[in-house]
């Protein structure tokens, strides 16, 4: 599984970051998670507002920071 959370790294874009990575230890699932702050990269992926969490090249989350529960959900 790739897990994509995308901000320049304000306090949101840092908590949507330690949510998922809470996240996948909790869930134990197999998963590579990468943070990507260069705007230009972000708009590639379709990506306009942050923070913003994709998983396997799905957009899950934008504009805010999901929480422990919604990303447990995308987990499964």
């Amino acid at each position: 599984m790739e897990i994509k959370v995308c901000g320049p790294g304000c306090a949101k874009c840092h908590e949507a970051e330690r949510v998922v990575k809470e996240a996948v230890a909790e869930a134990a699932v197999d998963a590579t998670i990468e943070k990507i702050t260069d705007f230009n990269e972000i708009a590639k992926l379709g990506v306009f507002s942050t923070p913003a969490v994709i998983i396997d090249g799905q957009v899950k989350c934008v504009g805010k920071a999901p929480s422990k529960k919604e990303v447990l959900a995308w987990l499964k």
